[in-house]
């Protein structure tokens, strides 16, 4: 019997380390399975997934940037996942066979921040991607507010915030910073290979709380500015274990061991 496996797939992947958090989860609960990496251009979606969904031994997949929102496309959305966030990241197999999207990013940024009070506060998300969608989402069920959106294009951030019900406007990435409790960077800016993230935190109060989830490299520009400041910090390796953990369960109909959480989080810094 061919090992059941899981994979991600992206368009850069080579920097991905979903790869060692789901082995290790493997080997830990000496599970049977793997779980690979593997590129994919965008021309080449609908393909990878006619063919993954004739192999039996695939059990789904991850999703990465650029495919998160392009993905839908090609599987059933049973969840609703298109009109509430409007990306996926992991891909599954129903029981009848189908190739079924969800989303774990949302649940995943959550749970670092689920101890801070956030009703009414003022927030500020950089990006309008697929990862700024669950970010958004997630803070909508917050009740936060109002949101500062900063994007490359205005217009674009402008129709997300609205499409998630959040208060707030929609302005260019070298507009000034508001006075906000949360900072998150949901671009891919500050990561390995791609332009900084250049900001300039002065106006965000002593207790504001600097996330990036960004973890290639995981001390990004943006987090060292925060950490001068003496400010609180989440890094991207936070909500890629989080999300990870979700989609392991998915994939692999198991529990990852979360006791193991400092274990996995010095072998992935290694």
């Amino acid at each position: 019997m061919t090992q059941p496996y899981a994979e991600v797939i992206g368009d850069p992947i080579a920097h991905s380390k979903s790869p060692k958090i789901h082995r290790f989860w493997l080997d830990a609960l000496g599970m049977e399975g793997d779980y690979r990496a593997t590129r994919v251009a965008a021309d080449e979606l609908g393909d990878y997934f006619d063919r993954r969904r004739a192999d039996p031994a695939w059990r789904g997949c991850n999703i990465t940037l650029p495919h998160k929102a392009a993905a839908l496309d090609h599987v059933a959305d049973r969840g609703g996942v298109r009109q509430s966030i409007g990306a996926i990241n992991t891909v599954f197999r129903d029981g009848d066979g189908s190739l079924v999207g969800t989303n774990t990013d949302a649940g995943g940024f959550y749970a670092p921040i689920a101890g801070l009070d956030l009703a009414d506060a003022p927030v500020c998300v950089v990006g309008a991607g697929g990862a700024a969608r669950a970010v958004l989402f997630a803070l909508s069920k917050l009740g936060v507010g109002p949101v500062t959106l900063l994007n490359r294009s205005p217009l674009k951030g402008a129709a997300l915030l609205a499409s998630f019900g959040l208060k707030g406007e929609a302005l260019p990435l070298t507009a000034p910073l508001p006075a906000a409790r949360l900072l998150v960077n949901a671009s891919s800016l500050g990561m390995a290979g791609q332009p900084p993230l250049a900001l300039d935190l002065a106006p965000l109060p002593d207790d504001a709380v600097v996330y990036d989830i960004v973890y290639a490299p995981l001390e990004t520009p943006l987090l060292t500015a925060a950490h001068a400041r003496g400010l609180e910090t989440v890094d991207g390796l936070e909500m890629l274990v989080g999300q990870a953990a979700l989609a392991f369960e998915i994939l692999f109909d198991a529990q990852p061991p979360r006791d193991r959480d400092e274990e996995l989080r010095a072998l992935l810094l290694a």
